[in-house]
């Protein structure tokens, strides 16, 4: 009934629809979040039929309008767009049955506000990922962070403005400041700003000149969490566990490194990437964020605000792989999106569900917390997998593939960094799961009194910790997917 070019705008503004319904729904409770759900799994299922053609080299393309003389506002399906789509796509159905649990079982208030701007923040990333240029990317980046302010500031609180404040405040800083300046430069260096397997960029200015744009565009993405503009990712921690998910796993984190990743295929080209000094300190930089949040997140005994600088740390990879520049690197960059999504959406999920049936939010106040908590500390454990990068999760493949990466670009130094990271992981995660199962003197009753959280928070954390551990066994679609991208 439609053709690929024209399923692109419809699943973009599938979830706008759903969100006049929620609003309609908003005394059915039942049904506004039946609304949400129909809505999600039809969106699911749309991707799925453009994932083939895509695949196969099919780039359905969409002209939206356009804003300016040559460069419209354009959608266009490429195969990192459908991998970062296809990761939204299916985590949104999850967070949303999640969601009926936490913020009912949480009592949370204002309810059809926050599965109004959820579907408003789904819609954009839609956007963000089938963007066929530049300003398209821009226009829909931007949408992403002013859509996702009313969730970070959910509560109300003055905790809650004040996190909203340092999360416009360096998020719109560093996009008008630094990459609407890369993106103007960029037009003015080659005429177009459109998205080109091998960039667009060489041989149009110095090496000097064109490593000043690639720091611009580096620090201008401040949704990836690169450091020195880190601050706003652990502020927004004080949103509800849903939306922590959101910002860490579904939607705005990984449409951070999804941009860096289309700059460095598209804009500049791996050739070029290779070829310019400020690369080599980007991965610097970047290894040192890997290192540095890995290090804050031992220190933090708030759990989420240890998930928040290891969701720093793990952005830091995929940062990694696009600046390697080479075939492993991006296909490792490129699967560790997903298998970062997956495996840290689990962890998330579990703190939520742990503050929901315990009210507990400290990982000192969690030792035997397991005996009452299986399935939540158990998705844990495998969650922590994913993200260490052991089997059976899939955390396993991307990283292995980030290894290869900087064993090809002769970064000897880059792949120690990466072994002790994954150490450091390990010291910040297991402990976490093995106390709450192994350890019996805890001072707290071991537990007695609490028990696993509401059904749907308990059904989504299967379904996500299941992810991670499908992603290890059938990781070929991913790969496929990942391997392509730039052809």
């Amino acid at each position: 009934m439609f053709s690929p070019e024209t399923l692109l705008p419809v699943i973009v503004v599938l979830p706008l629809i759903a969100v006049v319904l929620i609003r309609l729904s908003d005394t059915r409770p039942n049904l506004r979040e039946g609304v949400t759900l129909v809505t999600s799994a039809v969106l699911l299922i749309l991707l799925f039929i453009l994932a083939p053609g895509v695949m196969q080299g099919g780039r359905p393309t969409f002209v939206i309008t356009e804003l300016f003389p040559g460069i419209p506002l354009q959608l266009t399906l490429e195969p990192l767009g459908m991998l970062f789509a296809l990761v939204a796509g299916s985590l949104w159905i999850v967070t949303s049955i999640y969601a009926i649990g936490y913020m009912r079982g949480h009592h949370e208030e204002n309810q059809t506000r926050f599965y109004m701007f959820f579907a408003i923040a789904i819609s954009v990333t839609m956007g963000v990922a089938f963007s066929g240029n530049l300003l398209t990317l821009f226009v829909f980046y931007e949408a992403l962070t002013l859509s996702t302010y009313p969730l970070v500031t959910h509560a109300g609180t003055d905790e809650a403005r004040r996190a909203g404040r340092v999360y416009l405040g360096i998020l719109l800083t560093t996009s008008i400041v630094f990459l609407l300046l890369a993106l103007i430069w960029t037009w003015w260096l080659a005429g177009t700003l459109d998205f080109r397997p091998g960039g667009i960029l060489d041989g149009t200015a110095s090496g000097f000149l064109l490593s000043c744009l690639l720091l611009l565009f580096f620090f201008g993405v401040g949704k990836a969490a690169l450091m020195p503009f880190h601050r706003w990712l652990p502020a927004a921690m004080v949103a509800p566990t849903p939306v922590s998910a959101l910002l860490h796993a579904v939607a705005v984190v990984k449409a951070g490194v999804f941009t860096l990743m289309k700059v460095s295929v598209y804009i500049f080209g791996v050739d070029l990437m290779n070829e310019l000094s400020a690369t080599q300190w980007l991965l610097y930089i970047a290894a040192a964020s890997i290192l540095i949040a890995s290090l804050v997140a031992m220190t933090r005994d708030n759990l989420k605000a240890r998930l928040a600088y290891s969701t720093i740390s793990q952005l830091g990879y995929v940062t990694l792989g696009a600046l390697l520049a080479n075939t492993a690197g991006i296909i490792g960059g490129s699967m560790h999106i997903a298998m970062h999504a997956f495996g840290k959406i689990t962890l998330f999920f579990c703190a939520g569900a742990i503050l929901v049936a315990a009210h507990k939010t400290e990982i000192s106040q969690l030792r035997g917390i397991g005996r009452a908590m299986p399935v939540t500390m158990t998705a844990f454990f495998l969650g922590s997998l994913s993200i260490i990068g052991i089997p059976p999760a899939g955390g396993t493949w991307s990283k292995w593939f980030l290894a290869m990466g900087t064993l090809d670009a002769g970064q000897l130094v880059l792949l120690v960094v990466l072994m002790i990271s994954s150490l450091l992981n390990i010291a910040y995660l297991l402990p976490i799961p093995l106390r709450a199962f192994l350890d019996r003197d805890t001072g707290q009753t071991d537990g007695a009194g609490i028990k696993e959280a509401p059904l749907a928070c308990l059904i989504a954390i299967i379904l996500s910790v299941l992810g991670c551990i499908a992603l290890f066994i059938y990781p070929g679609p991913l790969y496929q997917l990942a391997s392509v991208v730039g052809q």
